[in-house]
């Protein structure tokens, strides 16, 4: 387990990220907006959590959608998953929006996404003059038929 230092820039009032089950892939992350944001269809929002986070070397914080938002409002996030590097000290905000048929009423303290943290490798880019040769070769989006 690795430990992540958490900041609280506003809204003492909100949860901490937590782990909602013992097996949770992601903690919950919560909307810190002062006022209720409405979202017509097709509207997005920038919405703040009011936390910031020390991530460890080697370590990216991925932002994802809630499934139960998307299934019951068609609420998503768009840059999705959006990345927090771990030299990132600012503020949290989450990009929502409403790809649902009606008017979506985002409220204080509700839970909007969600954060999964994952180990990233940075590469060493070096120029070749050719690639080896795989089966799959150059093909591109719908190559195998699908």
């Amino acid at each position: 387990m690795i430990k992540v230092l958490v900041q609280r820039l506003h809204s003492p009032d909100l949860p901490l990220p937590q782990y909602m089950t013992p097996g949770a892939a992601g903690v919950d992350i919560y909307a810190a907006n002062d006022e209720a944001v409405v979202l017509v269809p097709g509207a997005r929002a920038l919405i703040p959590t009011g936390l910031a986070i020390a991530l460890p070397p080697g370590y990216e914080a991925q932002i994802r959608p809630r499934s139960g938002l998307a299934l019951r409002h068609g609420i998503t996030l768009l840059n999705t998953p959006g990345t927090i590097d771990s030299d990132y000290r600012g503020e949290i905000k989450i990009i929502v929006i409403n790809l649902g048929q009606d008017e979506y009423i985002l409220t204080r303290g509700e839970r909007i996404a969600q954060m999964v943290l994952s180990r990233v490798e940075q590469a060493d880019f070096a120029v070749t003059e050719s690639l080896d040769g795989t089966k799959r070769g150059s093909g591109g989006f719908g190559h195998t038929g699908v």
